[in-house]
């Protein structure tokens, strides 16, 4: 029996969906990227956390973190190298309820508000 998903934590939803070259006609070849593959993406390669902090932030392993890492630098660069369309949706995830005293991750927008 294998065991059940976590869901990740992410902080918030990204302001920005959808990415691709200009002029592309090309809907058939859209990557899609998870919420959570984002998040990873976000925290370790924006924010600067580890994936051991990145795991301890999103609740889960840091061999899950690799995992989904390896699989949003993957999906960016068949994006880029290929002038694919990628989309962000869907994804094993639960948004940041605010009730944290601390929450080191930078993009939470219920922890900006109460500075």
């Amino acid at each position: 029996m294998a065991r059940p998903k976590k869901c990740r934590k992410v902080c918030s939803m990204p302001l920005n969906t959808c990415f691709g070259p200009e002029g592309c006609m090309n809907d058939k070849e859209i990557i899609v990227m998870t919420v959570d593959e984002y998040e990873t993406i976000r925290l370790i390669d924006k924010e600067g956390f580890s994936q051991e902090e990145c795991g301890e932030y999103m609740n889960v392993a840091r061999t899950t973190v690799q995992q989904i890492y390896n699989n949003a630098r993957k999906k960016l660069a068949d994006a880029l190298v290929n002038g694919q369309k990628l989309k962000i949706e869907g994804g094993e995830y639960r948004l940041c309820s605010g009730n944290e005293k601390v929450c080191k991750c930078g993009g939470c927008e219920k922890h900006r508000l109460c500075r």
